[in-house]
Parts: structure tokens; sequence; C-alpha cells
């Protein structure tokens, strides 16, 4: 893939990965757009697609630990009071997170078939994300009762771990549906995202070490270079974009995501239905 494709996709993934939108599917959507331009795409695989995908993933993850790294101090140093007994609030966050991953670790290798293949049609997309875009509008009605990541019981965590699952499917969005169970069970806007964005660290990582596995086993060194690119490309923009969305939520609120995904997903589904795609 040359370095114009890679760039546009890094640039999407970037864009999107942190807003609740769902970077895969626009990912996949992009690609779609560059065929349809008649720009030339490199034939890939769909488990190479995936890995490139994972690789843009973890340069996006580069940023958020930049953002929130007074976060990730706190992490380290709830690790360290584990390790010495000490326990503490710097060590219940880090079993917060613990607890809310959990259920996508065992999840993502369950469906990791449905991921490569049968979960990117542009049907799934179009469902996915009008569905879950009207749950993100309902949830955001509910009141906002907690503002600080302390207030998190073990429930929450779970609740929105689990809520990850669903993320599996393209289209419903990893950080969107983090928010919309976020916001369900009472955070407020910035807290919900601010959570959503520190579970996708080892979410991402997780996935982005099984990719770097699969890339060095095949011996592409193409894929290994596009890889590096767009992750370095989707780290810009998506630092940008984590700054953007989390000033805005501090006054406002969800609906101009809602009124996108809403919008996006009748369009595509008016598309398929209607033979144009």
């Amino acid at each position: 893939m040359d370095f114009l494709n890679t760039a546009f996709l890094a640039l999407v993934q970037g864009a999107t990965e942190f807003l609740p939108i769902s970077s895969s599917a626009h990912l996949i959507l992009g690609r779609y757009l560059l065929e349809a331009l008649g720009f030339a795409v490199a034939a890939m695989t769909p488990e190479e697609e995936l890995a490139l995908d994972i690789a843009l993933h973890v340069g996006s993850l580069g940023a958020v630990i930049l953002y929130f790294w007074r976060d990730i101090v706190l992490l380290f140093g709830g690790l360290l009071d584990m390790v010495t007994g000490r326990g503490g609030r710097r060590a219940r966050l880090l079993l917060v997170l613990v607890v809310a991953s959990i259920p996508i670790v065992i999840g993502a290798f369950l469906a990791k078939d449905f991921i490569t293949n049968s979960g990117r049609s542009l049907v799934i997309i179009g469902w996915a994300t009008l569905i879950f875009g009207a749950a993100l509008w309902f949830a955001d009605r509910q009141p906002e009762e907690k503002s600080e990541i302390e207030a998190l019981s073990f429930r929450d965590a779970l609740i929105v771990g689990a809520a990850q699952l669903v993320a599996i499917i393209p289209g419903v969005s990893r950080s969107g549906i983090c928010m919309t169970a976020g916001r369900f069970v009472g955070l407020d806007r910035p807290l919900s995202a601010r959570f959503a964005m520190l579970l996708s660290i080892p979410t991402i990582l997780g996935a982005g070490l099984l990719a770097a596995v699969d890339m060095a086993r095949s011996g592409n060194s193409q894929l290994t270079s596009d890889a590096l690119v767009g992750g370095l490309l989707a780290f810009v923009f998506a630092l940008g974009a984590i700054a953007l969305l989390m000033g805005w939520l501090k006054r406002q609120t969800y609906t101009p995501f809602v009124v996108y995904r809403i919008a996006l997903g009748a369009l595509l589904l008016g598309l398929v239905y209607g033979g144009l795609l």
C-alpha cells in the first residue's frame, strides 16, 4: 500500500479511535472509499488488513498514554502498592481496570474468526452504527452522579468492561459502548470518556502484541513498514482528537455523535438495501 493510502487510513483511525463512532467501521468504509475513487489499494488478506488496523490502533494507543500520563503513573504506583501489600487508592484504580478488562480478553479470542470475516459486512456496520447511536442518546439522558474515577464500584467496572464484548462487531465502537455503559451507571460525560480511554490501553496493547507476532512470522517487510508509518501518523491524529473530545465533553453532550451515527447508519442501509453498494 502506498504512502497516501496509508496516511489516509491513519487519519481515519486516529480521528475516530476515541470518538464514539467506531474506528474499525470507518477503516472498512475508508477502504471502500479509496476503491470507489479509483485509488489503487494493494490486495491484502483479511488477516493482513486486521494486522495493519491493529498497528494503527497501537499508534493511537500512544496518544492516550501521553494524554493521560498522570493516570498511567497512578497505575504503575498501584502495581507497586499491590506488590508491596500496601493497597490503597492507586491499587484500587488498577484493580478496577483489571476487572473491566477481563471480559474482552476472553471474548476477543473466542470471536477472532467473526472479526476477520463475517463481521466486516456493510449491513452489519450500518445496523450497528444506527442502533448503538440510539443507545448512546438514551444513556446520555441519565443523571451524572459520579465525576471521579474513585467513585467507580467493581460492579460498574464489570458492566462497562462487559459492554466491550459487543464492540467486537464493527460499527458498535469500543469507545462508544464504554461511554454508553459508563453513562448508564452514572458516570458524568468526562469520566465516561476518560474511563473508556484508559480501558483501551490493555485492550489495544494485547491485540497489538498478537499482531506483532503475526507480522514477524509472516516476514512481510512491506506490511511492517506500513504499520510503522501508519502508527506514527495515527498517534498524531489521535492526540488531537482526544484533546478535542475531552474539551467538548466538559461543556456539551454526546448528541453530535449520536446524530452523526444515526445519519451514517441510515445512509449505509439505504445504499445497501437500495442496491447501490
